[in-house]
């Protein structure tokens, strides 16, 4: 029903008003009585096989749903009903920003793919805050937290610190994103001295709080091998908890959408699946590297349960979905986990 009917009539209208109306439905559906039981009824899969216990955390299933997706933690009780083992908001800024200029999500249907130059618009780490204290759910909840466009780059650590102070008691675990490519100059922050200071700093922040939690590097798809080498050696070194693989990447690469198309969208980060050779090529190396126990998250490209099961073969830990959750509907999740 969803891909007959549903999708085609979404993909009528312009990308970003469509998410935005859908999350007006569930909040809206979600507040009638007994609704929220049913969708949970419908799409969860319990099953013991499915559990995982990662960095001193106990995941009921391997499946989130990547940051990007639920920014300000608007609809974390009601997505929570699709089945997702956990649920990734942000990427949170200290200071709300709108972000890049409109339009900035674009669909490419012939590659079940999406390119977006978001920029990071959210309301601001605050406000999601307050949304956290409110939710009901106990899904666990990773806290993407980034820079805002203005903040130079010398004193993103600084952004990065009132991010993790203002959610640490309200999330499970922390991402360090510096890997989006639609803000300037953040994937400078993936160079090997930068990056270290600023693992160093979080990690810190998590360390010396009376209750640690996990923090998480999340990286781009568009590194070399020696690059990758550098991100390991960091993650070594500073003791991160785990890597996320990979964020979008900025390779338009054996699309079958137009070129034509493609210059008339312009700049963005590029998900789906056209990504999922490189990120579970990526997955592989890292694992490769850093050996059997590190915690790895494998994202990109997962369109089908297929997609899932190789993303785990390649090495991840966990996995977590976005364009194949656009794409594909609510059941999505429900049909990774039966194959799982």
């Amino acid at each position: 029903m969803y891909h007959y009917f549903i999708r085609p009539l979404l993909f009528r209208f312009d990308p970003e008003k469509i998410h935005h109306f859908t999350f007006n439905c569930l909040k809206f559906a979600g507040a009638i009585p007994g609704v929220r039981l049913l969708l949970r009824n419908i799409f969860t899969v319990t099953d013991k096989k499915l559990e995982r216990t990662l960095f001193g955390i106990q995941f009921s299933n391997p499946v989130g749903l990547a940051a990007g997706f639920d920014k300000d933690a608007r609809l974390i009780d009601e997505l929570a009903c699709f089945g997702f083992g956990f649920i990734e908001i942000g990427t949170l800024t200290p200071k709300a920003q709108s972000g890049n200029d409109k339009p900035r999500l674009f669909r490419l249907p012939q590659d079940q793919a999406l390119i977006n130059r978001m920029g990071f618009n959210n309301g601001g780490v605050a406000a999601a805050v307050e949304r956290l204290k409110k939710r009901k759910s106990k899904v666990i909840i990773g806290g993407n937290i980034g820079k805002n466009k203005i903040t130079p780059n010398e004193k993103a650590f600084e952004d990065y610190d009132y991010c993790f102070q203002a959610l640490h008691p309200y999330v499970d675990y922390f991402v360090v994103n510096v890997s989006s490519p639609n803000t300037p100059g953040l994937r400078e922050l993936q160079e090997k001295d930068p990056l270290t200071q600023l693992m160093n700093h979080v990690k810190g922040l998590s360390t010396r709080s009376t209750q640690p939690k996990p923090v998480l590097l999340k990286i781009a798809p568009d590194l070399t091998n020696s690059q990758l080498d550098d991100v390991v050696e960091v993650l070594v070194s500073t003791k991160a908890d785990g890597v996320i693989a990979t964020n979008t990447t900025i390779s338009r690469d054996g699309l079958n959408s137009s070129k034509a198309k493609l210059e008339t969208i312009g700049n963005g980060g590029l998900s789906g699946k056209p990504l999922v050779n490189r990120s579970n090529e990526v997955i592989a190396y890292l694992r490769s590297k850093l050996g059997k126990s590190f915690p790895i998250i494998g994202v990109g490209g997962i369109m089908s349960p297929e997609d899932a099961v190789a993303k785990l073969k390649s090495g991840a830990d966990l996995i977590q979905i976005y364009t194949g959750f656009v794409y594909e509907g609510p059941g999505f999740v429900k049909r990774i986990l039966t194959k799982l």
